[in-house]
């Protein structure tokens, strides 16, 4: 996410909550004020009485604002917005302002669409205690004009097919700021994590259940500040492939209903054989798109990993080459190195499991894995155990990690990833 606004009912911790995230991530986000509120201060309007005055000064703020938006987002950092003009729309039909809902018809298409609208919710009764509580009258807003607005500002939102979540904001301090740090994808890192010591972009490689899967999710659950010191890996963001070809399949499914023929694959071993082999190149390409708009606001102190498993004649070498130099430059790759018998045997044991629990995972039929995995290219790509490979003129650091026998025991484990994090991290900052 690069531009979010938050919105919700007078008075239930929107600047207070901004200002808070804006002084805990200074490196992560920057907060812009209510326009409204900012208007109506610097110009000296009473934003009741002096409505037509209001919506000049508003039209004449609003290219100003977007700029700030734009540069926010150009920085790299998460733009986080105090309300939005469609709740200013909502309060202007509430209130009987038709100067506003005239002048919003003409510069809607001008405004920027924020990728989350994340609303702080509570019941209305609640919003004018503490509204009461506040004791500022000049912006005080009576119940039942907040109910005419909350009607509208939802049917504002479903014209519209806006992403909006919604947060219970009549909780404790701290439930609540913990469940708006989540919404945002915000964790705190300490001063003592050197935010500047992860890998920023990794790809995670390796036959079909050679460990992908248990990797990430022994990294997402060791804590952040241990994470980036001891395996130089930050807050993570995942692009996997899986989920692509998984609907390519579905899609599949939903053409034998309607009478057609399946494009790109047919059912093997109650999963799913591929039968076009243009679908690996596909999913590279879909795999990079996403890689580029990730990158676009990665942060400082982010990790983007990037999973999938080639084998057969659509490689390593031939995948890694679609992505563009603004991934390249920035990546390193961990190689999971488990022999084909061992993916065999894994991937089985994860069917079965699955099986029992009658859970959908992604376990690879048999003959695909006899097709596409049984060979691979990565020894040929890298033949040493650690190294760089060029790839469209730029060097990527690489370490093979031996991945068998499987591990299951933390500290074993943490001894594997350590050894081999620490090497590639060695190989990255000597580039």
């Amino acid at each position: 996410m690069r531009y979010v606004v938050v919105e919700g009912l007078p008075a239930l911790g929107k600047s207070e909550t901004l200002e808070l995230l804006a002084r805990f991530y200074p490196d992560r986000i920057i907060v812009l004020p209510e326009l409204v509120k900012d208007v109506a201060l610097n110009e000296g309007i009473d934003i009741f009485a002096q409505r037509q005055r209001l919506t000049e000064a508003l039209i004449s703020a609003i290219p100003r604002r977007q700029a700030e938006i734009e540069d926010v987002i150009g920085s790299g950092k998460l733009c986080l917005e105090e309300s939005h003009l469609g709740v200013h729309l909502a309060y202007a039909r509430a209130l009987g302002d038709n100067s506003f809902v005239k002048a919003y018809k003409k510069i809607e298409r001008s405004l920027l669409r924020p990728d989350l609208y994340l609303r702080f919710a509570a019941p209305i009764s609640v919003s004018v205690a503490r509204q009461q509580g506040r004791n500022t009258s000049r912006f005080f807003v009576p119940g039942e004009i907040l109910e005419r607005m909350m009607r509208y500002l939802n049917e504002w939102h479903l014209s519209r097919r806006t992403k909006i979540v919604s947060l219970n904001a009549d909780r404790p301090v701290a439930v609540f700021l913990k469940d708006v740090e989540e919404a945002l994808g915000l964790h705190y890192v300490s001063g003592n994590t050197q935010i500047d010591e992860v890998l920023p972009v990794i790809f995670l490689l390796g036959r079909p259940a050679s460990g992908k899967s248990e990797f990430i999710d022994f990294m997402s659950k060791t804590p952040l500040p241990e994470r980036t010191a001891r395996y130089h890996i930050g807050e993570l963001r995942v692009i996997d492939d899986f989920p692509m070809l998984w609907e390519k399949f579905i899609e599949d499914d939903i053409w034998v209903r309607l009478g057609r023929n399946r494009l790109y694959s047919r059912p093997a071993d109650g999963n799913y054989m591929v039968t076009d082999p243009g679908i690996w190149p596909f999913l590279t390409e879909k795999l990079n798109s996403q890689a580029n708009k990730e990158l676009e606001n990665l942060a400082p102190g982010e990790t983007l990993l990037i999973e999938f498993s080639r084998g057969d004649a659509h490689g390593y070498r031939e995948s890694l080459i679609r992505f563009s130099p603004a991934v390249l430059s920035r990546a390193a790759i961990l190689y999971l190195d488990v022999s084909f018998a061992e993916s065999i045997r894994r991937n089985r044991a994860r069917y079965e499991e699955a099986y029992r629990d009658s859970i959908l995972t992604h376990s690879v039929p048999r003959e695909e894995m006899e097709t596409t995995y049984r060979t691979d290219d990565w020894k040929k790509t890298a033949p040493a155990p650690y190294g760089k490979i060029k790839l469209s003129d730029i060097e990527i650091p690489y370490v093979t990690m031996k991945n068998e026998p499987e591990l299951t025991d933390p500290q074993h484990l943490d001894a594997r990833y350590h050894s081999a994090l620490d090497r590639l991290w060695d190989e990255f900052t000597f580039l």
